[in-house]
């Protein structure tokens, strides 16, 4: 392990993560607020970073192994939640270091599950800053500084291995860190193009650039107490469907597409089974909650669109209580939480690309009962699925449930009562956000014990860096030489 070198990137990190600061900090003071909390949050945290980049200046090796990567990624994402939660402590809107550092976290991992009880009373550059951390943490942090490991003599494929949310790394480029820009280039152009549409709806320009920051993160900070539900607007509510829906596309095919391969984006087939699900799941819900909850189709539709597309990208904003809709469409809410959308977007969950891929292994061993003598293999598209992936994908099924079980039963031993303690842990683990019971769209995870929300909080780490990144971490083999 390369330990100067991993202390030097993560300093690099949190020297990033300082500077970002600066932005909430001017938003501060256009708006008369005391800049103290962000001030000395942009202080400290850069000051901590360029210590430890100054200690580390004289690394000679500058190669970085594919543990040492991981370990960045692993270290980079737990200082990235530590850094950010200076503003919120220094500004007193949060009364534990416990709190402060589960909202940061739920920034950074793009969760959206919230400790704070009234939002629409604090200071706009804090508010900004929360959505901010969704913004970095959606494309990742790590990602970003891939970009500049180049003038560091590093090379990044071995983080944007560790970071990607894929099963398979699709390399755009030949080069890792144009790859690292392409992708930062669309998120940006699908960020701003979400701000100008929302201002359009009459949205304040300060409201747009916070949940357009919070959108294609699929994050779901809100500046609202009621989420989205506060604007009562039809055009903001199918905008923000609009782009969760997109968030949810993998961002590989969205740079195809900008480049003109429009056949590659439509052809895909992870695409084509993400908006079919999307479409059987909204009219379910939709013909559920019609006439017994809303009276008729067309309220209904806009409820269901929205909720369905917000749970299942694991975006989070809500427009109506789904705490009170039937308990079918509560389950097929809590499905949508473990489904997530595609492989190489901002979402979590288990990806639509597993779950193809498991039900099409799954398929052909029922084929090989009836054909034991045939030739099978698992595809995707047209291509064969190596025995690797499939054994990688069969692990990373297994112990995402493993894990849901665990934290779902420890939170019940804390004192939750089942619904609530379940879809805590499914909303955790899968990066959503709003759960059912205690935790659902109109409550939030304040009145959650202590070693409840670190339970929380490892989830929301292990779901955002796909639970082996963290967990490799704890293998003894992972350290030896």
């Amino acid at each position: 392990m390369n330990f100067p070198l991993v202390a030097r990137l993560v300093a690099v990190l949190c020297l990033f993560i300082g500077i970002s600061m600066a932005f909430p900090l001017a938003v501060s003071l256009h708006f008369d607020e005391a800049p103290g909390p962000l001030l000395w949050s942009l202080v400290i945290t850069c000051v901590a970073g360029g210590a430890v980049w100054m200690w580390t200046r004289d690394v000679e090796d500058t190669h970085l192994s594919h543990r040492d990567g991981v370990t960045v990624v692993a270290l980079g994402w737990a200082t990235a939640g530590l850094a950010a939660t200076l503003p919120y402590l220094f500004a007193g809107v949060v009364p534990t270091f416990t709190d402060a550092y589960f909202e940061s976290v739920s920034g950074f991992t793009t969760t959206g599950a919230s400790i704070l009880t009234q939002v629409e009373g604090l200071p706009r550059g804090l508010l900004l800053w929360r959505a901010q951390t969704q913004w970095l943490g959606g494309m990742g942090i790590i990602v970003l500084s891939v970009a500049i490991l180049p003038f560091l003599g590093v090379g990044g494929m071995q983080l944007y291995k560790a970071e990607t949310p894929s099963p398979v790394v699709d390399k755009l480029t030949p080069r890792i860190a144009d790859t690292a820009a392409a992708l930062w280039k669309v998120y940006i152009f699908l960020t701003f193009l979400e701000v100008f549409l929302l201002v359009a709806g009459d949205m304040s320009v300060y409201d747009a650039v916070c949940h357009a920051f919070t959108t294609l993160p699929t994050g779901g900070f809100s500046t609202r107490n009621a989420s989205v539900g506060a604007y009562g607007s039809a055009y903001i509510e199918y905008v923000i469907v609009l782009f969760m829906f997109l968030a949810g596309v993998s961002f590989s095919l969205h740079y195809r597409l900008a480049t003109g391969n429009w056949r590659a984006f439509l052809g895909d087939p992870e695409l084509r089974v993400y908006f079919w699900i999307t479409v059987v799941l909204v009219l379910l819900v939709t013909a559920d909650v019609a006439w017994s909850v809303y009276g008729g189709i067309g309220e209904a539709f806009r409820r269901a669109l929205f909720q369905v597309v917000s749970v299942m990208t694991t975006t989070g904003y809500a427009t109506a209580d789904f705490n009170k809709w039937p308990v079918f469409s509560q389950l097929i809410l809590f499905f949508c939480m473990f489904f997530g959308c595609m492989a190489g977007s901002t979402g979590g969950g288990l990806k639509i690309m597993r779950l193809i891929l498991l039900a099409r292994h799954a398929y052909l061993e029922i084929f090989r009962i009836i054909h034991p003598h045939a030739t099978t293999v698992v595809k995707f598209g047209s291509q064969p699925v190596p025995q690797a992936i499939m054994r990688s994908v069969w692990g990373f099924f297994l112990l995402y449930l493993a894990i849901f079980v665990l934290a779902a039963a420890a939170l019940t031993a804390l004192g939750l009562d089942m619904v609530s303690a379940l879809t805590a842990a499914a909303t955790a683990l899968g990066n959503v956000g709003p759960g059912l019971g205690s935790v659902g769209p109109m409550e939030n995870f304040a009145a959650v014990p202590a070693a409840g929300k670190w339970i929380l909080i490892v989830c929301m780490l292990l779901g955002r860096l796909e639970i082996y990144t963290i967990l490799v971490l704890f293998m003894p083999a992972f350290w030896r030489k």
